[in-house]
């Protein structure tokens, strides 16, 4: 194990496994079910401002997405929805609950790699059930020594969790997706921050990255991970 480097974190949606690609067949299916009431773009604006009212009441994760289509359905049709529409949307959501993982390449060697240099854990955001689902469908559980299924990722949430499982965020690697949940505050944690783009975004989760900060690095894919975090664990 090195000294400046205890533990490394991993995202989990689209980091490790597919999601993103789920809600936005899912965001296509709504359009096509209020196609008569609002255009495609349009409906996605309002959907997306649903979303971001909502978060901070229902959290991030599938039902949340749910209860914010039926929302912006209301809204569109001046609450002259059908019943059937509704139940459409309601079976979407049970769709992507129950949609097999699918794991993106590289994920378990890149795991492997972390775990073979360090503590490994998973730092994840969203519904609880559905992330254990995930995790349990993965194959990757037995890989991690820890598991965070968290609400928010801000800094001092990193901090947190940093010190309980290793020595502190200083000492600490998080890899993800996500600049603004994933690298980011991670950084202003005092911690590396590994951004690897996966190519389908939230917009929700943008945020521009901190180019010339030390502990910034960015990847093309998982493939790379094991090369760069031999160099950094050479520092």
């Amino acid at each position: 194990m090195s000294l400046n480097v205890t533990t490394i974190g991993f995202d989990a949606d689209d980091t490790l496994w597919h999601n993103e690609r789920f809600f936005q067949l899912t965001q296509a299916r709504f359009a096509g079910l209020l196609s008569e009431f609002c255009e495609a773009t349009d409906l996605m604006e309002k959907l997306l401002q649903a979303e971001k009212r909502n978060i901070i009441k229902y959290g991030f994760g599938i039902k949340g997405f749910v209860l914010s289509m039926i929302e912006t359905a209301l809204e569109v049709t001046h609450n002259e929805v059908s019943g059937g529409v509704i139940a459409e949307l309601i079976e979407a959501g049970k769709d992507m609950l129950a949609h097999p993982i699918e794991l993106l390449p590289h994920a378990r060697k890149a795991v492997e790699a972390a775990k073979a240099q360090c503590k490994v854990i998973l730092i994840t955001k969203g519904d609880l059930i559905d992330q254990e689902r995930k995790l349990a469908q993965s194959g990757l559980g037995h890989l991690f020594d820890g598991v965070e299924i968290i609400s928010s990722k801000v800094p001092d949430i990193y901090a947190q969790i940093f010190e309980r499982h290793g020595t502190g965020p200083a000492t600490g690697i998080m890899i993800g997706n996500s600049m603004k949940s994933d690298v980011n505050p991670m950084i202003e944690a005092g911690g590396w921050g590994i951004y690897v783009p996966h190519g389908l975004h939230w917009e929700i989760e943008h945020a521009d990255p901190f180019l010339d900060h030390p502990r910034y690095r960015e990847i093309e894919s998982l493939a790379a991970l094991p090369d760069l975090l031999n160099s950094i664990l050479k520092e």
